[in-house]
C-alpha cells in the first residue's frame, strides 16, 4: 500500500476548477477580499484550461444595455423559452444584469472583438458577438493568475472529493486532490468553497468513435467534476434531466451559429428542402412554445430529427449560398475582395475554436465557397452554462429571489459555505463564456462575505482524510498488485482500466438513456435497466487500476462522470413527459405536459444511507 505524502494548505476563500467561472470568481474575490486568503485549484493551467480553452469566435452572452439593444427581462424572456418554459429567472436575471461589464473589462484587458466602421460592437444574432477569440481563455486568465499571486494558485492538481466540516456535515470545510505531476495528497482547508469545475462531455457515446474517440463538441477535459464533486457530499441538485445535443458540422463538431447568425445560411435536407420551413407545421404539438419567437433550440432540433428519421439526410448546411450572397457589392454584382474577406472569416470561425473542423474540410476537399456541408445532431452533453441547465440547487439574489429560491448568500448550494457557478448552477443557462465569468464573480462577492461571517474555523476530520488519502491513490496499488496475472495489462480479472470503464459508462448511457443508437428515445423499463447496469459500474469503478498518474487522474474523471450519469438517469426516471423533444424522447410519455410537469425536478444523494430522493420545486415566473 502506497503511503500517501500529504500537504495541507489553508484558506479562507477556495476556488475549485480554474475555467471562465473560475477565472471571474478569482479575480473578484481578491478585490472583495483582500484581507482574506483566496485559493484556486486547477486540474490543468488556467491559461488554457475549461470549455474555452480552446479557443471560441463570439461572445454569445451581451445585452447590449448601453446601445438600447436589449433588457434583462428581454433575456429572461429568451432564456425561458429556449428551455420550453422552465428557468430559475432570478439566477438568469442576475446574470443578465452584470454581463455586459464583464464583455467591457474584457476588452479593456485586450480581446478582439468585432467592430463597425463607427466603433460600435458588430452582432451576431440578438446576444452575441463575434471575436478574434483564440486567446480569450489566455487574456482571461493572466488577471486572474496575477490577482491570485503565485502562491495561492495551485495547479496540476485534480480535486477528487469536497470534504464536510467535522462538526456540521451539512457545512463544506475544503477539498482533498491528487497532483498529476508529483503524486503527493493535497488537503485544501477553507471557510468557503466555491466550485467552478466543469459539466460534462464523454458521458454518452460519441458519433466519432475508434481513432476519433476524443472528438466531441464540449471540451473532453469537461468531466462533470462539478456534479462529481457536490453530489456525493449531499448537496440538492436540479434540472439533472435535462441534456444539450447540439447540432454541429459532421465528424469535427464544428459549430453552426456563426454560419446561420452571422453568415445568414440556410440547412436543407437532402432534396434541397428547408425542414425548418417545410416542418413548422409540426410545431404546433409543442404550443405555446412551439409558437415562440425564435424557435426553442430542441424544436429546431426535432425539425431536422424528423427529416432524418424519415430517410431525408443528409442535411446539409448551405455554406456556398451564403458566401455567395454575402460576396455581392450593392449593386448585386461579385465583388472579388468582398469575396475573399468572406472566405477568410468562414475559416476563422473553425480556427479560433474548432480547428479540427477545418482540418476535416482540407481532408475531403470541401471548399466552403464551393460545396455544402453535412451537420447532424451530436450526442448529448449534460451542462448548466450553455444550452442546458443542468447543475445546483443554489440560493439566489436578495432583492430578486422568492422565499423558497432563497435561504442563505447568493450561488450558495444547500451546504452551508459551499457555492457554484458556470456549469454548477443549474435551471440558469445561455450563460456561456461571459455569463459564466459574471456569476463566478457573483458567487465570489457572496463567498468572501460568507467566509468573513464565519467566526470559526473549519474543521476536518484527519481520520476520514487518511482514509480518503489511500482511496485516492488505491488504482496505483491495484494495478502493481495484480498487473502479473496476465499477460496483458489491460485484461485483466481483478480489475479495470480507466478507458474500459468510460467506454462502458458510454454505451450504458447510449443504449439506455437515450444516446444517439436509440434515436434520443427512452421508457421507463430502459431508464431502470440502465440504472441497474449503472450500479454495477459503479460497483466496479472501486477496482480501478491505473499504471501512472495520467492513467489515475483518468479513473477519477470517470468516477465523477458516473456520479453524473445516475443523477441525469434517475431524473429522466422522475420526469413523465417529453419536455424538450430534439434533445430527448420518453416514448411512454410522448408529449408536453405543462399542467403536471412545468415543474423543477430536483435530488439529493445521503451520503449516509446511499439513498437518492427525487421530488420536484415549484416554477415561479417573476418576467411577466
Amino acid at each position: 500500500m502506497t503511503t500517501p505524502d500529504i500537504q495541507t494548505i489553508e484558506c479562507d476563500v477556495l476556488i475549485v476548477g480554474g475555467g471562465m467561472s473560475g477565472c471571474g470568481a478569482a479575480f473578484e474575490a481578491n478585490f472583495w477580499g483582500k484581507d482574506l486568503r483566496v485559493v484556486m485549484v486547477e486540474k490543468a493551467v488556467i491559461e488554457r484550461s475549461g470549455a474555452t480553452g480552446e479557443g471560441l469566435s463570439a461572445i454569445n452572452c451581451y445585452m447590449g444595455m448601453r446601445s438600447g439593444w436589449n433588457t434583462p427581462e428581454d433575456f429572461v424572456e429568451y432564456v425561458r423559452n429556449d428551455m420550453m418554459g422552465l428557468a430559475r429567472e432570478d439566477l438568469v436575471y442576475d446574470v443578465a444584469r452584470h454581463v455586459d461589464a464583464s464583455v467591457h473589462m474584457w476588452e479593456e484587458w485586450g480581446l478582439p472583438i468585432f467592430k463597425k466602421p463607427d466603433g460600435s460592437y458588430q452582432r451576431v444574432g440578438r446576444w452575441q458577438l463575434p471575436i478574434h477569440g483564440e486567446s480569450l481563455k489566455p487574456v482571461v486568465a493572466e488577471p486572474a493568475r496575477t490577482a491570485l499571486g503565485p502562491d495561492n494558485l495551485y495547479e496540476r492538481i485534480l480535486i477528487t472529493h469536497l470534504l464536510p466540516d467535522k462538526r456540521d456535515e451539512n457545512r463544506i470545510a475544503g477539498a482533498i486532490g491528487v497532483g498529476v505531476r508529483d503524486g503527493k495528497i493535497y488537503v485544501f482547508k477553507a471557510r468557503a468553497v466555491i466550485c467552478t469545475s466543469g459539466g460534462a462531455s464523454n458521458i454518452f457515446r460519441p458519433r466519432s468513435t475508434g481513432e476519433g474517440l476524443g472528438r466531441t463538441w464540449y471540451s473532453v477535459f469537461d468531466t462533470g467534476s462539478v456534479y462529481g464533486l457536490v453530489i456525493p457530499l449531499g448537496a440538492e441538485m436540479t434540472q439533472m434531466e435535462h441534456r444539450f445535443v447540439p447540432s454541429r458540422f459532421k465528424d469535427g463538431y464544428g459549430p453552426i451559429g456563426m454560419w446561420f447568425q452571422f453568415f445568414g445560411a440556410r440547412a436543407t435536407n437532402a432534396y434541397g428542402e428547408d425542414y425548418t420551413q417545410t416542418r413548422a407545421p409540426d410545431l404546433k404539438k409543442w404550443d405555446p412554445y412551439g409558437s415562440a419567437v425564435p424557435t426553442p433550440t430542441p424544436l429546431r432540433n426535432h425539425q431536422m430529427f424528423l427529416d432524418i428519421t424519415e430517410g431525408k439526410s443528409p442535411i446539409y448546411i448551405r455554406t456556398e449560398e451564403a458566401i455567395a450572397r454575402l460576396s455581392k457589392d450593392d449593386n448585386g454584382e461579385f465583388d472579388p475582395e468582398k469575396f475573399e474577406e468572406v472566405r477568410s472569416e468562414a475559416w476563422e470561425d473553425f480556427l479560433d475554436m474548432t480547428i479540427s473542423q477545418a482540418l476535416m474540410w482540407a481532408s475531403q476537399n470541401i471548399a466552403p465557397e464551393d460545396t455544402p456541408s453535412e451537420i447532424v445532431l451530436a450526442e448529448p452533453y449534460i451542462m448548466g452554462s450553455h444550452s442546458g441547465e443542468a447543475g445546483a440547487w443554489v440560493s439566489g439574489p436578495e432583492d430578486l429571489s422568492p422565499p423558497e429560491y432563497r435561504w442563505g448568500y447568493n450561488r450558495m448550494l444547500t451546504i452551508n459555505g459551499l457555492f457554484a457557478a458556470g456549469d454548477g448552477v443549474g435551471a440558469a443557462p445561455h450563460k456561456f463564456s461571459s455569463g459564466s465569468f459574471t456569476e463566478g464573480k457573483i458567487a465570489a462577492k457572496a463567498a468572501v462575505a460568507y467566509a468573513r461571517d464565519v467566526a470559526d474555523a473549519p474543521q476536518i476530520d484527519e481520520d476520514r482524510v487518511q482514509e480518503l488519502a489511500r482511496d485516492i491513490l488505491r488504482p496505483l496499488d491495484t494495478f502493481k498488485s495484480h498487473s502479473g496475472v496476465s499477460t496483458s495489462e489491460e485484461v485483466n480479472p481483478n480489475y479495470l482500466m480507466p478507458k474500459q470503464a468510460l467506454i462502458r459508462l458510454q454505451k450504458i448511457m447510449d443504449e439506455y438513456a437515450g444516446g444517439i443508437s436509440t434515436q434520443y428515445t427512452m421508457n421507463e423499463p430502459l431508464l431502470k435497466r440502465g440504472l441497474e447496469l449503472l450500479t454495477w459500474l459503479r460497483q466496479d469503478l472501486d477496482q480501478l487500476a491505473a499504471r501512472n498518474l495520467h492513467e489515475l487522474l483518468r479513473g477519477w474523471e470517470v468516477v465523477h462522470r458516473a456520479w453524473v450519469a445516475e443523477a441525469h438517469v434517475r431524473h429522466l426516471i422522475h420526469r413523465k413527459e417529453t419536455r424538450w423533444p430534439g434533445y430527448y424522447y420518453r416514448s411512454d410519455y410522448p408529449d408536453l405536459d405543462d399542467e403536471n410537469w412545468r415543474v423543477f425536478v430536483n435530488s439529493r444523494f445521503d451520503p449516509n444511507t446511499k439513498n437518492w430522493d427525487v421530488f420536484t420545486k415549484p416554477y415561479n415566473q417573476l418576467v411577466k
